[in-house]
């Protein structure tokens, strides 16, 4: 009723993937039943919404109050100013900040210690054996922590599995062009403690962390599917789905959706993991990729768009989404700690576990482009065209222009490493969960 009193009336434009249209448009409608505010959804073609969302935050005239858009972005629309401080509206209206886990407020959330965003699509990548394939080759029923300890010992079993042939191979892994293979480093060189930059924000990609995770990674792609250095999430996805894979390195919805009759082949015969360990490293699970809500500074109506950006992100609506196994993964400890939710989500005990200790990689202008580079250096690795080493070295060079470019390097910046570094490790001094 307050909501009603203060907006019946007003309008929200709302920026959206194109693709997502008409699942928001579905999803608004009880928004503007409950609150008297009319949404107007802009839709933007998903391949340019990054290109067409800062040309009109340049602009000074946006055509949207809201837009929800992929987390790595967040430094890019935040360092300008493009995005509207939110600290007061959540205080206002009681956005349940502590019900995040402190990896996707402190990410997906905050820029310069300010709150600039909501967030909205909550991942992190996972291990995921199939069971009648794995459970002969380690001699009896997985256990989620003990049976697959180490990066080591899921090279050996999804070699072994690799053997047995019958149209499934040892593992599947994203390793194409781009931010997939760096995601995948991403989430291998965590576990042997990967920190992408020093104090100073140096870029220390080629570092011992880095160099064991590509150690790994070609050793797990000669026992992973044909077309790995092609693959990305949908490709992998796929593969695990149709049962292809003896285990996949991927996100957390790759269980979810295997428990789903109407989209997996392998329903029952799957386990999700604990993270395998790295000898001297740490257990980090990684939060990669997602999405973030925010408004924009040049709306006309902020609160109004703040609200509706709440209410698409309520646990709530998280839990059904992940009820749905549609993908968006939700980011509240209240859902991920509700048993009736966890009945339709095998993963959810490992994955509330695993975020307490979650690895990520900074919000900083720039780094998707980052990543992006990077991974096409990996990939190049992986084809065999250049060593491991240069393809660390040759990311990191390109990180160090991309980071002069936009004047962010040598300890300069919009951001201090201060203020970032609580995010990009939370599991420091933290009790192991198994």
């Amino acid at each position: 009723e307050k909501v009603r009193q203060e907006q019946a009336g007003k309008t929200v434009r709302f920026a959206i993937g194109a693709a997502d249209q008409e699942s928001a448009a579905e999803g608004l409608k009880p928004f503007e039943q409950l609150s008297g505010i009319k949404v107007e959804l802009v839709p933007i073609p998903d391949d340019s919404f990054y290109d067409k969302a800062v040309a009109e935050f340049i602009s000074g005239n946006a055509s949207f109050d809201a837009l929800q858009f992929f987390s790595p972005w967040l430094g890019d629309f935040a360092a300008p100013g493009f995005l509207a401080p939110l600290d007061d509206y959540a205080a206002k209206w009681g956005l349940p900040l502590d019900d995040f886990y402190d990896t996707y407020r402190l990410n997906y959330g905050y820029f310069g210690g300010q709150l600039v965003g909501i967030p909205f699509d909550c991942d992190i990548q996972m291990v995921h054996l199939r069971k009648s394939i794995m459970e002969p080759i380690l001699g009896g029923e997985i256990d989620r922590a003990t049976s697959v300890p180490t990066y080591d010992e899921l090279i050996r079993i999804s070699g072994e599995a690799n053997k047995l042939g019958g149209g499934v191979a040892g593992v599947g892994l994203m390793l194409a062009r781009g931010f997939w293979a760096t995601y995948t480093w991403e989430h291998i060189a965590a576990q042997a403690g990967l920190k992408l930059f020093d104090e100073n924000w140096n870029p220390t990609l080629a570092g011992d962390a880095g160099m064991k995770a590509m150690d790994i990674i070609m050793a797990l792609q000669k026992n992973a599917i044909e077309g790995t250095a092609g693959a990305g999430w949908g490709e992998n996805r796929a593969a695990w789905l149709g049962g292809q894979i003896a285990s996949s390195v991927s996100w957390q919805d790759s269980g979810t959706q295997a428990m789903r009759p109407d989209q997996s082949k392998i329903v029952g015969d799957f386990v999700t993991i604990y993270e395998p360990r790295i000898e001297g490293g740490v257990f980090a699970p990684p939060n990669i990729a997602g999405s973030t809500s925010c408004v924009a500074a040049s709306s006309q109506n902020p609160e109004g768009a703040f609200l509706m950006l709440a209410f698409l992100t309520t646990a709530s609506i998280m839990a059904m989404n992940e009820a749905n196994a549609n993908g968006v993964g939700p980011g509240y400890k209240s859902v991920l700690a509700n048993e009736r939710l966890r009945a339709v989500s095998q993963p959810m005990k490992v994955w509330a576990d695993s975020l307490e200790h979650a690895w990520c990689a900074p919000r900083l202008p720039g780094m998707f482009e980052m990543e992006q580079v990077l991974g096409n250096e990996i990939n190049r690795a992986v084809t065999g065209q250049i060593s491991a080493k240069e393809a660390l070295e040759n990311g990191e060079s390109a990180w160090k222009r991309i980071m002069q470019k936009n004047g962010f390097s040598g300890g300069k910046g919009p951001v201090s490493y201060a203020d970032v570094a609580p995010g990009m490790y939370v599991g420091g001094g933290k009790p192991l969960p198994f």
